[in-house]
């Protein structure tokens, strides 16, 4: 009985873990910078919003959530049956966590964007695309930052 338990801990910690990285999707939004991207020189441009479409980021796996969803689907599976049929039960757990998993972990990456057509004030256009901030609209003078690896970013 005592294996039981432990099982059942283990399980709720692994699932946890899972929920966990769930709700680590990196952010795209052109007001957050990560460490690596902050005291870095940036061009600064300025242009028009001319037109706006709402886009989709598709989400990536690393096969981390595969993984935790595997351990603990098989985890929680020992713990039905004896024998045999725990040992089945185990690998069922096993098939159906890992493929829950990796569904979680793409879909924890997925987020609502806009692709934005600015007219830059030299009259070049360009197209960026960016986690949708809420508050855009055509017609917006906005700033747009370039790093020197080619990102690029609209502010306001």
């Amino acid at each position: 009985m005592k294996l039981k338990s432990t099982s059942t801990i283990l399980f709720l910690i692994l699932t946890g873990a899972l929920f966990t990285l769930y709700g680590c999707g990196a952010n795209q939004s052109g007001r957050v910078y990560s460490q690596g991207q902050a005291q870095r020189s940036l061009s600064v441009y300025y242009g028009t919003i001319i037109e706006l479409q709402e886009v989709t980021i598709e989400g990536s796996s690393s096969g981390a959530g595969s993984v935790i969803g595997g351990i603990a689907g098989g985890v929680a599976g020992s713990t039905i049956g004896h024998g045999r049929g725990s040992t089945l039960a185990s690998v069922a757990g096993a098939l159906v966590g890992a493929i829950a998993g990796s569904a979680i972990e793409k879909e924890s990456g997925t987020k609502a964007a806009l692709e934005f057509t600015i007219e830059l004030d030299s009259g070049r256009l360009i197209a960026i695309v960016q986690e949708d901030d809420g508050y855009y609209r055509v017609g917006d003078r906005v700033r747009l930052l370039q790093s020197n690896d080619g990102t690029w970013r609209v502010r306001q």
